[in-house]
C-alpha cells in the first residue's frame, strides 16, 4: 500500500484544524452594535466569538468570517456587552414578599442560597451577565458563585462582598427585634471602633469577599435610624478603607445623607451607593477623586411605591418617600458635576430579572443620555469592579458576554427590558442557538 505523502498529511491536518476551529467559532450578525464604551453605534455589525472570547467585532465589511463557523443572524436587533449590575442582593427573599421581614428568624439558614439559584437565573436571562453582590448572610453569595462557576446552575459572573459592615444598631445590623434575639458581631459585619472594623474586614476577605460593603449612613428599610444620619465616624471609615486597600479590595459605601457621603468619599471609598441627598460639594469631591455613584433609582421607585401602598409603614415609609424623591435630584447633580456613574439597582429590593428598568430611569429621572446610561451598565460598571480588561465592551480579547435587544436602544431605551439573546462566555443561554437549560 502506498504511503500518504507529507502534502496529504498536511492537507488532512489543516482540514481537521479548520473543522475544530469552526466547531468552536460562532459569528453573530445584527443590524446594529453598541460596544459599551460610548463610541458611535455600528450598523450592519458582526461579532466573531472563538471559545469564550471575542476575536473580532465591527461593521460586516471589516470583519472576516471564518469558513465553516456557526452563524447566528439575529436580524433587527442591537448587540451590546452583557449588562452589569453593581448593586445586588441576589440571596434570599425580595422586598414585598410577605415573609421577608421575618426571614432572619424564620427561614432555615440555607433557604437564602436556594432562593438565590432562581434569582441568579432570572438575572442572567434578563441580560445581566455580571453582578456585584453587596451584602448577604452566611457567605451564601460565595456558595452560589461556586455553583455557577462549577456549571451546576446558570447565573451571572459574581463579585461578592460577604456580610455588609456597620455599627451596632445601624443599617447593616438587624433591627426591630427584641434585644438579645439576634446578636451579631464582627464576623457577621457588626463592628464598632477601628480595631473591630479591621477584624471584620479581614474576616470577610477570609470568607471570599472581593469587595467590602459598608453602611456610612442610616437606611430606608432598617428600623430606628434616620435615613441620612452618619453612622461610622471618619476615623472608623478610614480604618475600614485602609484595611480593605491593604488587602487589595475596594469599598462600596451605602450612603444616603450628605455628611455621610462626604465622610466616605474623604476616607477613600470606591463608590457611593444610593447617594440620595448628594449636594454639589459632595459631587465635586467625588468627581475629583474618581468616586463612582451607583444611583439605584429602581430602589427609590420601589420604596416610594411600597410606602404608598402600605407595605412600608411608620418611619420606614417616611424615609422611603424622602429618599425616593431626593434620589432623582442627586443623580442630576452628579451628572452636572461629571461624577462617574455605574449601573446598579439594589435588586432584592426590586424583583430579580427586572433590573433593566434602571436604564430608563437613569435617562428619564437622572438626566443621562441613552448612550451614557448604556455605558454606565457596561464599561463604567466594569471599571468599578476592576474587571474592565475582561468584560464591559465588545472588543477582541474580551470575554464573550453579549446580549441583543430588539430595535435601537438609543431611540427607545426601554428595549433593554426585552432582551432576546444572551451569551455568557461564548455559551448561548437565551435566544437562537441556546441549549436546553
Amino acid at each position: 500500500m502506498r504511503r500518504p505523502s507529507i502534502a496529504t498529511f498536511a492537507a488532512v491536518s489543516l482540514a481537521l484544524c479548520s473543522q475544530a476551529f469552526a466547531q468552536k467559532t460562532t459569528v453573530l450578525r445584527a443590524a446594529r452594535m453598541i460596544d459599551g464604551t460610548g463610541a458611535q453605534m455600528v450598523n450592519n455589525a458582526v461579532v466573531v466569538v472563538d471559545g469564550d472570547r471575542i476575536v473580532a467585532a465591527g461593521p460586516a465589511g471589516s470583519v472576516a468570517v471564518p469558513a465553516g463557523a456557526r452563524v447566528i443572524d439575529l436580524g433587527d436587533v442591537t448587540l451590546l456587552p452583557g449588562f452589569i449590575d453593581t448593586h445586588t442582593h441576589i440571596i434570599g427573599r425580595t422586598l414585598g414578599d410577605p415573609l421577608n421581614d421575618l426571614a432572619i428568624v424564620k427561614d432555615y439558614a440555607s433557604y437564602g442560597a436556594i432562593a438565590g439559584v432562581a434569582n441568579a437565573r432570572s438575572t442572567l436571562m434578563a441580560g445581566f451577565t455580571a453582578i456585584r453582590v453587596v451584602g448577604s448572610s452566611n457567605f451564601d453569595d460565595m456558595a452560589l458563585r461556586q455553583a455557577i462557576n462549577d456549571g451546576r446552575v446558570p447565573g451571572p459572573r459574581m463579585q461578592n462582598g460577604g456580610h455588609s459592615l456597620g455599627i451596632t444598631g445601624g443599617h447593616c445590623d438587624e433591627n426591630g427585634f427584641r434585644p438579645g434575639l439576634i446578636q451579631l458581631g464582627p464576623a457577621e459585619g457588626v463592628a464598632d471602633g477601628p480595631d473591630q472594623i479591621r477584624s471584620a474586614v479581614r474576616y470577610q476577605v477570609k470568607g471570599g469577599a472581593d469587595v467590602i460593603k459598608t453602611c456610612a449612613t442610616g437606611g430606608v428599610l432598617s428600623e430606628g435610624d434616620a435615613v441620612g444620619t452618619t453612622q461610622y465616624t471618619y476615623e472608623e471609615m478610614k480604618a475600614l478603607v485602609d484595611e480593605a486597600t491593604k488587602l487589595e479590595r475596594k469599598v462600596a459605601a451605602h450612603a444616603h445623607g450628605t455628611e455621610g457621603i462626604k465622610i466616605a468619599v474623604r476616607a477613600g471609598v470606591a463608590s457611593i451607593e444610593h447617594g440620595s441627598f448628594l449636594d454639589d460639594e459632595g459631587a465635586k469631591m467625588m468627581a475629583q477623586r474618581g468616586t463612582y455613584l451607583v444611583p439605584t433609582m429602581m430602589a427609590g421607585e420601589a420604596v416610594e411605591r411600597f410606602a404608598k401602598n402600605g407595605v412600608l409603614t411608620g418611619l420606614r415609609a417616611e424615609k422611603a418617600l424622602a429618599a425616593g424623591a431626593a434620589m432623582k435630584r442627586a443623580t442630576r447633580i452628579a451628572v452636572v458635576n461629571k461624577v462617574p456613574i455605574a449601573f446598579g439597582t439594589d435588586a432584592g429590593v426590586i424583583p430579580h430579572g427586572t433590573n433593566a428598568r434602571e436604564f430608563g430611569l437613569l435617562v428619564e429621572w437622572g438626566g443621562l443620555s441613552p448612550m451614557a446610561a448604556l455605558t454606565a451598565g457596561a464599561m463604567n460598571a466594569a471599571k468599578l469592579l476592576g474587571w474592565e480588561a475582561r468584560i464591559g465592551s465588545l472588543a477582541p480579547g474580551k470575554l464573550a458576554d453579549i446580549v441583543a435587544v430588539p430595535g435601537d436602544p438609543l431611540k427607545d431605551i426601554h428595549v433593554t427590558e426585552r432582551v432576546s439573546f444572551v451569551m455568557k462566555g461564548g455559551v448561548v443561554f437565551k435566544g437562537q442557538g441556546a441549549e436546553e437549560r
